[in-house]
């Protein structure tokens, strides 16, 4: 390994050679960004990733969008495997193509050429791709290996070292990065000229980039056939500065082999940048994600940190995270906080990295220890392996449906989604997906996490599915005993049984007689519990489930009967026959956001009369729920797909089920009514909410209840990652104010309730409350006082247990989690008050001193 004083050194001489560049205030920023990711075993096309980027565009503004690919396809550039594997794919964006003579004299100079491919561009973006503003660069790839008279050159004139053999590869890197600056200073920076830049110039990796939405990346460069093992595609949203330039769009690709995207904004872009300056960078394009892809450089390639010090030295642990780890962990990562803390990105951000190291294609999500932007993992492992890093949980789900609507070896439905916790001492907070080799030329996926640890992603059951067979059971006129028919029999089904199970509830729910509302219940306990599937997959069992339901009902648009209706167009608006008549509505034709948006279209049901809602085929629409107005008590939804951000905000009275994981910002400023979420929730779950009950049948992810007032009541079976209920001022629990209950249990294989290992992971619990408690089931009483951030152990008396016991119940009724089996601890039932554990905001006179003062200065 060359010295990394050698490889600094010779940088400071190379930023002093080039004329000095300032960011000023009005330069660009970033806000919140939209990302999806992934790593799969096969090659996976680019059209696959346009539905996914078109579903969150919510979350760019049009003025920057790019892909990132590694382990491409050599065919394609028009290429062979051995040149592809030998060079670097030096990828030139051109903007002024007059400069296109003076950029391949710098390249021909200091490169051998072997190839070049002209990217092909759609010729009628004028018109097909309405939303793209400016013309997106002309790209040119050059497949290229460093001349050996330059590199010689290099070593005497900038290294000034004797290099060992052995890190001739590592010379030749640095030269590359050389070159690039010296490339994007004559051609981009130098008196503001941006003609021409570099995209990208690793080996087998590959970034476009454009002022526009990261799927007109797609349409432009005509990708949708072109193919990749990895992906990343981003939608940038930056709020200021020279927004109208392509440079500036995520990802970036200044270190070598890797491409680098995040979401949000660095508070420290200054102290990041002098620290980068201290080491001989200088930063051209003043974007907070440039300075992150040369520092993630700096620690992987020039101090040849392992990929685990690199995610320290970004996203250092910290509080309770850090005394739980191992004492030499604990020493290795101090030094490396001590040397590098002011260096490393502070404020809400979440990076996902695609990188090619030989033979490994990777994916890398890191998330910040603070969790202030929303992410999501999943993986599906089938006969082909696939992973996912993004910003939604729906648009991981719009790229598996659009996999399996081609691809019967994909279904819709992740094994299993996650959320991680930054920093956290279990897995650190980021997970890496890497595309491996084997030895019969074929790809195996493998995911680790922080530490390096392998996780498991072979869950059990059967995947491959066969013709239906003969139904193994009887079905009952009662829908409730069909459903314990079915989980009673399902252990011992194969998927041949199981699919003749699905026709023949599919069959019964066509009759007269309620049909539809039978079918309704048997098939959404179907799949909204959880319980053993035996040999068969579940998720897969799930999409099937799922797929019956939405039939069952679709239908009614076609043939309604006095329990559902349908819509059958855009614009059709039947009236109902009755108040207990449901609509049914496919959020599919109508956009996601905006004035003709779902949400709108709902209210107007609602305004007609409507009071029963099933909403299906959800992809990512947003805001579902909102709009209805005052005293909705009555009113029911509920909501089958992938539903976007801010479901049940603002409602007054209604209640409103999800199908599902929910996503980001849920029951915002919630006021009355129930909020049921069967699966897992996002960022921010009940932000400001002032009233009504809210269930969660899983997790919560960062910052669940925070600012909430009044009376809102919350359980979560699950656990939150950390924050929760920050700044709570709900009153008090016992006359009338808010709480969150949190059970701390997760489900087996089997569907039985066990408990987690620790029912509350996070360090901030509580923090900076005010009133309300929460109620958290701690058996055996691991939550420590460490973990209380302005909040106090207190006795749990018979008057919280009056109050909490009616949502326990309610609880019940909604997932049965049955309340004597929350009192069960080590098989014996236990007293309430020897389970559950109260923990009420700190009378500190302190802080009641410190928040006087601060309200009467001037």
């Amino acid at each position: 390994m060359i010295d990394p004083k050698t490889i600094i050194d010779a940088r400071r001489r190379m930023t002093a050679s080039h004329p000095k560049f300032e960011r000023h205030e009005e330069d660009a920023a970033e806000g919140g960004c939209g990302v999806v990711g992934l790593a799969c075993e096969i090659p996976v096309a680019g059209r696959h990733l346009f539905k996914s980027l078109e579903q969150m565009r919510n979350r760019g503004n049009g003025k920057g969008g790019g892909v990132a690919m590694v382990g491409l396809d050599p065919s394609q550039f028009n290429t062979d495997q051995e040149t592809l594997d030998s060079t670097f794919l030096y990828a030139v964006a051109y903007l002024n193509i007059d400069v296109r003579e003076g950029v391949e004299a710098l390249i021909e100079e200091a490169y051998e050429l072997h190839h070049t491919f002209e990217f092909p561009t759609l010729q009628t973006w004028q018109t097909d791709l309405s939303a793209l503003e400016v013309k997106p660069p002309a790209v040119v790839c050059y497949f290229v290996t460093p001349k050996s008279t330059k590199v010689a050159e290099f070593i005497e004139t900038q290294l000034s070292a004797v290099i060992d053999a052995a890190d001739m590869a590592a010379v030749e890197e640095e030269y590359v990065f050389h070159t690039t600056h010296a490339l994007n200073v004559e051609f981009y920076a130098s008196d503001g000229r941006t003609d021409a830049f570099v995209l990208s110039h690793g080996r087998d990796i590959l970034i476009l980039k454009i002022v526009g939405y990261a799927e007109d990346v797609i349409r432009y460069y005509q990708l949708d056939n072109m193919t990749a093992h990895v992906w990343i595609g981003h939608h940038r949203y930056p709020t200021r500065g020279r927004v109208t330039h392509p440079g500036g769009a995520h990802p970036f690709g200044q270190g070598i082999d890797c491409a680098l995207v995040h979401n949000g904004d660095f508070s420290n872009y200054v102290s990041v940048t002098d620290y980068l300056a201290q080491r001989g960078m200088e930063p051209l394009f003043f974007t907070d994600t440039e300075v992150a892809a040369l520092a993630f450089d700096l620690h992987r390639r020039v101090y040849g940190y392992s990929l685990e010090h690199v995610i320290e030295s970004l996203a250092p642990t910290s509080e309770l995270d850090f005394l739980m780890l191992p004492e030499e962990k604990q020493s290795v990562y101090e030094a490396i906080q001590k040397t590098h803390i002011h260096g490393s990105p502070d404020g809400p951000w979440f990076f996902i990295i695609a990188q090619s190291e030989g033979a490994t294609h990777r994916l890398l999500g890191i998330t910040d220890t603070s969790m202030l932007r929303p992410q999501v993992f999943a993986y599906q492992r089938g006969e082909v392996g696939i992973a996912f890093c993004g910003s939604e949980k729906q648009v991981i789900d719009a790229v598996l449906e659009s996999m399996a609507a081609e691809d019967s070896r994909f279904w819709r439905k992740a094994d299993e989604y996650w959320n991680a916790r930054g920093g956290s001492y279990t897995d650190g907070g980021a997970f890496m997906f890497d595309v491996l080799p084997k030895a019969d030329g074929g790809k195996e996926l493998v995911l680790f996490d922080k530490f390096g640890v392998t996780v498991d992603t072979h869950p059990k059951g059967e995947f491959t599915l066969v013709a239906a067979t003969e139904c193994p059971l009887s079905l009952h006129a009662d829908a409730r005993s069909t459903y314990e028919a079915v989980i009673h029999t399902l252990p011992k089904m194969d998927w041949g049984e199981a699919r003749a199970t699905l026709d023949a509830i599919e069959t019964a729910a066509a009759l007269e007689n309620n049909g539809r509302t039978w079918g309704w219940d048997v098939l959404s306990l179907l799949l909204d519990r959880r319980y053993d599937t035996g040999d068969l997959r579940a998720s897969l069992w799930s999409d099937l489930v799922e797929t019956r339901l939405v039939r069952i009902i679709a239908s009614a648009a076609s043939h309604p009967c006095t329990a559902y209706a349908g819509q059958k167009t855009l614009g059709h608006r039947p009236e109902p026959t009755s108040l207990e008549q449901t609509i049914v509505v496919d959020a599919r034709p109508h956009p996601i956001e905006g004035i003709e948006s779902l949400a709108r279209e709902l209210v107007a049901f609602h305004r007609l009369g409507w009071r029963r809602f099933a909403v299906i085929n959800c992809r990512g629409h947003r805001f579902i729920g909102n709009g209805f107005g005052p005293g909705c008590s009555g009113v029911r939804i509920d909501v089958l797909g992938a539903a976007g951000d801010y479901l049940g905000s603002g409602n007054d009275g209604m209640e409103i089920h999800m199908h599902g994981n929910g996503q980001d910002q849920i029951a915002q400023i919630h006021k009355s009514g129930e909020l049921v979420i069967h699966g897992d929730v996002g960022q921010c779950y009940g932000y400001g909410s002032k009233g009504g009950l809210m269930f969660v049948l899983g997790n919560a992810a960062g910052r669940p209840m925070i600012n909430s007032v009044g009376s809102p009541r919350l359980v979560i079976n699950g656990t939150a990652l950390d924050y929760l209920a920050e700044s709570f001022m709900a009153g008090d629990p016992l006359d009338g104010g808010g709480f969150v209950i949190v059970n701390g249990l997760r489900f087996d294989d089997k569907g039985r309730i066990v408990p987690l290992e620790t029912p509350y992971p996070g360090s901030n619990l509580f923090s900076l409350s005010s009133g309300g408690a929460i109620y958290m089931r701690d058996p055996y009483e691991r939550l420590s006082s460490s973990q209380l951030n302005g909040g106090e152990f207190t006795e749990l008396t018979e008057a919280d247990w009056a109050v909490i016991e009616p949502v326990l119940l309610r609880n019940e009724v909604h997932f049965d989690i049955a309340l004597e089996d929350l009192l069960m601890v080590g098989g014996q039932r236990r007293s309430p008050y020897d389970v559950y554990r109260k923990i009420i905001p700190v009378k500190s006179k302190t802080l009641h001193a410190e928040a006087a003062w601060a309200g009467h200065q001037d």
